[in-house]
C-alpha cells in the first residue's frame, strides 16, 4: 500500500527570510491526520535567505537530521560544536537531555535544506553530534545508507530503529529497495519526478509505504530522494 502526501498538501509559511513547507504538523501548522509517520516526526523543507537563519534555541529528546540540498549551514551548539554542513553532507544532532544550537546561512545566496526529526528510542539520552559526507557517486543509481541505528556501512548513527538512505538518479535510472516483512517506509522526493512501484511522485511529495516488500524507484527526470526504512 502506497499513499502519496503531495507537495501541495503540505503546510506552508513564508516569513520573508524563511520559506518553509511542513510535511507533518509543526509550529503553527496543525493537521491531526499528519502528526508524523511511525518514528518520523518532522520533515521541513526550508529555504533560508542569505545571511539569515535560526538563532540559538533549545531542543530535547529528539534525533535531528539536517540534509543540505544547496548552500551551506553554519552550526553551533552548547556541546561546543562548530561546523559547516554543505551539499552531500548529513548532520545528526541528538538533543537528548537538552541542547542549545543555532543554524545560520553564512553565504550571500539562499540555503535549501531538509530538517528531519525522529523520535528517539528512549528519552534522557546524552546529547551528541555527528556529521559525514556522502558524495554523489556513492548515492548514484542506488539507495546509499546515510544513517542507521548501528552505523552500518559508515553511516551516521541514530538512536532509533530507522535506516535512512539517499539516492541520486539520472533520467531513466532505477534504484530498488527491499523492505523486510513488517517494516514500513517513507520516501521523500527532493528533486525531480519518478515512479515508486508505478506510482508517480515529484519534488516535495512524500510516500507512505506499508505492506510492501519490493520497492522499485524509477526516475522520469533527474531525481534526488530520501528513503526511511522503519519498524
Amino acid at each position: 500500500m502506497i499513499y502519496v502526501r503531495t507537495s501541495e498538501a503540505r503546510g506552508h509559511a513564508n516569513h520573508g527570510w524563511l520559506d518553509t513547507h511542513h510535511t507533518f504538523s509543526f509550529s503553527d501548522y496543525y493537521d491531526p491526520d499528519f502528526m508524523g509517520f511511525r518514528s518520523l516526526r518532522v520533515i521541513n523543507e526550508d529555504t533560508v535567505a542569505a545571511r539569515r537563519g535560526f538563532g540559538k534555541h533549545p531542543h530535547r529528546d529528539m534525533e535531528i537530521l539536517t540534509y543540505v540540498v544547496s548552500g551551506a549551514v553554519e552550526h553551533q551548539d552548547s556541546m561546543g560544536t562548530k561546523a559547516v554542513i554543505r551539499p552531500g553532507e548529513v548532520q545528526r544532532m541528538s538533543a537528548g537531555t537538552g541542547v542549545l544550537h543555532s543554524e545560520m546561512n553564512p553565504l550571500d545566496e539562499p540555503l535549501h535544506l531538509l530538517q528531519i526529526w525522529l523520535l528517539p528510542e528512549r528519552q534522557g539520552l546524552p546529547p551528541g553530534y555527528e556529521q559525514k559526507r556522502f558524495d554523489d557517486e556513492e548515492r548514484r543509481g542506488k539507495f546509499r545508507v546515510v544513517a542507521s541505528r548501528d552505523g552500518r556501512d559508515g553511516s551516521l548513527t541514530v538512536h532509533q530503529d530507522v535506516v535512512l538512505s539517499a539516492t541520486v538518479l539520472a533520467e531513466g535510472d532505477k534504484a530498488d529497495y527491499v523492505l523486510s516483512p513488517g517494516r514500513h517506509a517513507w520516501l521523500q522526493v527532493i528533486k525531480g519526478e519518478a515512479t515508486l512501484n508505478g506510482v508517480t511522485v515529484k519534488a516535495g511529495d512524500g510516500a507512505a509505504v506499508s505492506e510492501e516488500t519490493a520497492l522499485a524507484f524509477a526516475a522520469k527526470t533527474p531525481t534526488e530522494a530520501l528513503l526511511f526504512d522503519m519498524a
